[in-house]
């Protein structure tokens, strides 16, 4: 599959959220949503995975696995799952902190408690500096 930029990899990101929100509602647990997410991003022909350890590094210091990523998908999107009733500002730094630390450009916040799955998406871009 030729290489897919991030605008098109977090359209099917989002298409197939609204598919699994739809078939399972809101409520379950967040893992529920991640394995199958992950399935339906598979049947699209995209690259997943799940439980990304991220490091940091400090002065000459490195730490191993200081955070998890829920999803990277096609090593370019990374994909942070909430099962909660309303997203906070936290959440978004989160996300925010995971592009910083990986490099990565674009990140979805996708939250499965919200009624509608269209109120529980977040699109956050890291603003790379070269």
């Amino acid at each position: 599959m030729p290489e897919m930029m991030e605008n098109k990899i977090t359209a099917l990101v989002v298409d197939a959220a609204v598919c699994v929100h739809s078939t399972l509602g809101p409520g379950l647990f967040e893992v529920v949503y991640e394995a199958c997410l992950e399935h339906e991003l598979k049947k699209r022909g995209l690259t997943v995975q799940r439980q990304v350890p991220i490091s940091v590094v400090y002065d000459s210091m490195r730490l191993e696995n200081a955070f998890v990523a829920d999803l990277i998908v096609n090593d370019k999107v990374i994909v942070e799952l909430k099962s909660i009733e309303t997203l906070s500002p936290v959440h978004k730094k989160q996300l925010l902190t995971y592009l910083k630390l990986t490099d990565k450009r674009l990140g979805l916040l996708l939250n499965f408690g919200a009624p509608l799955m269209k109120d529980g998406i977040v699109r956050l871009a890291n603003d790379l500096k070269d």
